[in-house]
């Protein structure tokens, strides 16, 4: 029997509901990832006043209550009565969705906040948040608690002042967000990603957490950023700078060329990073790879028959910076977090400024220019090497079974199904040996290394295929490596690293995840790479046989209070754990923890990167130094 079904029962949510009840809609998730999205949404907002050319000073300051206070020295948010919605402006943009004074270009010729939504979304999610704005004089204040209810409407304080400019403090609704807890570190990138591109803005961080305070500026802009990037790399070629401005969208790159096998292309459309590229990302590549088929075929250079090259040749060692700024009027982005610029108009002129000036560089630069070739034509030769290798080994799996291939070697899943599947690759053969008696055979599959594995951060890909290692874990994988990957043949959907709590430990985590940065790296940013967190403690009852786990020195010392007849055991590997043992605290899929592996900033991945796994010991000894405090335990 059809159940009745009328208009009463369809729910019409108002004001700032709809945000409260679907908060992924608008700023993607309430993980650590969308937390840290509130700050991006109200400094947005002050970058705007920036582009207007109305601010030059933005202070960011973390609270030891996890609130955050973000002001800017620009105009202030008006104060007068709105007349559509008979509120201030102030609670107009904070409590209104789709309220604010983006819509048009009267303004703001460009912008990147979300048009007065990022405001009222961050008011929505936060439990409280206060707006104190400086204008005309004086300064006025409005306060809001639980999602955006008014408890003071924009109020004139009377306190005189002689500067203008917007400050909001807000602090995130724990029953929302897993976490209220503000990373200072995630926060300090932004910032001086930010600084990078905006010559001469100065942006104050101030930690009151850790009684810190940071100040960026930066002189040279993009220039700065590629430098940032490229330290510790061994550079081919000086920073090329290319600019203009056409029907009203500027286009400023940097770029530059180093001997490294990597490329990294990080682009933003009015200040807002496009992680995901987009148009002027494509009109970027487009024009590199004719640029330099332009250049060779003018000049007949001598590099051998067939010489036309692939966009990831003339990729290979880049770094490159794309902003553009686009007005209002035209800007489009692909989703609520603008991950991908759907302008059309920007790829015709981001090619436009690359097909004229990178060749008049290449003109003006000819020594420089042959180097860069020079080593595309290496890269050529290195895919079409890599191709063959990848073929051999193709035809070798056709030829032998995986059980054959990998005998001894991975301990396969019974279950057939990838997305239900995981693999864990495991230090050691004793670790190996108790993962694979304790595992869930049927969806849980086991490698064990035999030591480290090579660190291909400067590796070439002959010396990749020769290790055992790797190609063990090519093979397992199924996905191929490097420029073919295909992630359709994925056969484990969770990639999950499980090594002893040790500093030796650590290092395999992290040439494991330079292997999967450098070559797999569809695997981290499509969410498959894990890594596993074993105890650290265990504490038995003698008289009772009672069994417990402690994963960090506090959680040991709050377990010793309801404890007593306590036998404590400190783990100095998996190996020390049974099988029982190592699967219940770190492989059970319902008792245990994993640590999810993203590629928050792909910038900053690449400067750590070439400091850690790269040739200069020098910047690595003095990022420890900086890093890492060695009296805390």
């Amino acid at each position: 029997m059809q159940e009745k079904y009328s208009a009463s029962d369809i729910k019409v949510l108002q004001g700032l509901e709809p945000v409260r009840k679907r908060p992924g809609m608008y700023i993607g998730s309430t993980d650590n990832r969308g937390l840290h999205h509130l700050v991006w949404e109200i400094f947005d907002n002050a970058i705007d006043e920036v582009y207007s050319g109305n601010a030059n000073l933005i202070k960011v300051t973390l609270h030891k209550n996890n609130s955050i206070s973000i002001e800017d020295n620009g105009r202030g948010i008006p104060v007068d009565i709105n007349k559509e919605s008979q509120l201030s402006g102030i609670d107009t943009v904070f409590t209104m969705l789709h309220a604010g004074g983006k819509f048009d270009d009267s303004n703001y010729k460009t912008a990147g906040g979300l048009h007065g939504v990022g405001s009222s979304v961050v008011n929505a999610l936060s439990d409280e948040l206060e707006v104190k704005v400086y204008r005309n004089n004086t300064t006025y204040q409005s306060k809001y608690k639980d999602g955006g209810i008014i408890i003071q409407t924009t109020l004139d304080l009377k306190i005189p002042t002689n500067h203008t400019g917007t400050c909001v403090t807000f602090h995130p609704d724990k029953t929302i967000f897993k976490s209220i807890n503000f990373n200072p570190t995630t926060i300090k990138e932004r910032i001086q990603e930010s600084s990078y591109l905006f010559k001469g803005l100065k942006i104050i961080f101030v930690d009151e957490i850790n009684n810190e305070s940071t100040t960026y500026i930066s002189k040279d802009g993009l220039k700065d950023y590629v430098n940032f990037i490229n330290l510790g790399k061994t550079t081919i070629s000086p920073i090329i700078t290319l600019s203009a401005n056409d029907k009203e969208i500027g286009v400023d790159i940097a770029m530059q060329y180093s001997d490294d096998s990597n490329e990294l292309i990080i682009s933003f459309a009015n200040s807002v990073k496009t992680s995901d590229g987009g148009s002027h990302e494509t009109g970027f590549k487009t024009a590199l790879l004719n640029t330099f088929n332009k250049y060779i075929d003018k000049w007949k250079l001598n590099v051998g028959k067939n010489h036309d090259l692939e966009g990831s040749d003339v990729r290979e060692g880049l770094t490159a910076i794309i902003n553009v700024t686009i007005p209002e009027k035209l800007i489009q982005f692909e989703g609520q977090t603008k991950g991908r610029l759907g302008t059309i108009e920007a790829k015709e002129i981001v090619e436009n400024v690359v097909n004229n000036q990178l060749l008049i560089w290449f003109e003006n630069n000819r020594e420089e220019a042959k180097k860069i070739i020079d080593k595309a034509y290496i890269s050529k030769k290195a895919r079409l090497s890599a191709k063959s290798a990848r073929e051999a080994v193709k035809k070798l799996n056709s030829v032998k079974k995986e059980s054959t291939l990998l005998a001894g070697k991975l301990t396969p899943a019974q279950g057939k199904d990838p997305t239900q599947n995981e693999i864990f690759i495991v230090e050691g053969d004793s670790a190996g040996g108790s993962a694979k008696l304790g595992r869930d055979r049927l969806t849980q599959a086991i490698l064990p290394l035999r030591g480290k594995i090579l660190n291909v951060n400067k590796a070439n890909m002959t010396d990749i295929l020769k290790s055992e290692m790797i190609t063990n874990i090519i093979a397992s994988l199924g996905v191929g490596i490097g420029k073919n990957l295909d992630m359709k043949k994925l056969k484990y959907w969770k990639v999950i690293i499980m090594t002893d709590a040790d500093t030796d430990g650590s290092h395999i985590q992290l040439l494991l995840l330079t292997l999967f940065y450098r070559y797999f790296p569809e695997l981290i940013t499509e969410g498959h790479v894990y890594i596993a967190l074993p105890p650290l403690f265990k504490l038995e009852n003698k008289k009772t046989n009672d069994v417990k786990y402690a994963w960090t020195e506090q959680e040991l010392e709050e377990l010793k209070k309801t404890m007593s007849n306590l036998e404590i055991q400190r783990y100095k590997g998996l190996g020390e754990m049974n099988a029982d043992q190592l699967y219940e605290t770190t492989m059970n899929k319902q008792t245990r923890m994993l640590i999810k592996v993203n590629l928050g900033d792909a910038a900053l991945a690449e400067r750590r990167l070439n400091i850690l796994m790269g040739e200069e010991s020098d910047l690595r000894k003095q990022w420890i130094a900086e890093n890492i405090d060695f009296d805390n335990n």
